[in-house]
């Protein structure tokens, strides 16, 4: 009998293990935490993912603090092209540039603040509130 066997298929042979939750699937959870942060001013999430999330959201106001055009183009590869204001006409992207930016030109870093709040109901994991500082 051949080796090959079908593939994630347990006991047919060589099976290749298929990981359910790939680099590239934590990357876009991260690119729509920060779209979110930008559109509502905070988000709750794991203590693990916030982590991740800060240093993401502070690199990109480090961006929108320089303004150009290749800093908006480097910022626009990770926020969502997303209304923040449908009213008015505003993406994201603009309000990371237009609002957040000037609201943050006089501070060096720490962009973002990570608040403890309890424990999820359904596994308890430790959760935090991700919000702008002031």
């Amino acid at each position: 009998m051949s080796t090959q066997g079908r593939k994630n298929v347990h006991g047919k042979g060589g099976v290749r293990f298929k990981a359910a939750y790939t680099k590239s699937k934590y990357e876009s959870m991260l690119r729509t935490l920060v779209t979110d942060l930008i559109v509502k001013g905070s988000v709750t999430v794991t203590k693990t993912t916030a982590r991740d999330l800060v240093v993401l959201a502070d690199r990109l106001v480090t961006y929108a603090k320089k303004g150009d055009l290749a800093n908006r183009r480097l910022a626009a590869r990770y926020v969502r092209d997303v209304w923040a204001d449908e009213a008015n006409k505003v993406t994201a992207l603009q309000k990371l540039f237009g609002e957040i930016a000037t609201a943050q030109k006089d501070r060096n870093g720490g962009y973002t603040k990570v608040l403890k709040v309890a424990n999820r109901r359904g596994d308890n994991a430790p959760m935090a509130l991700v919000t702008w500082s002031k």
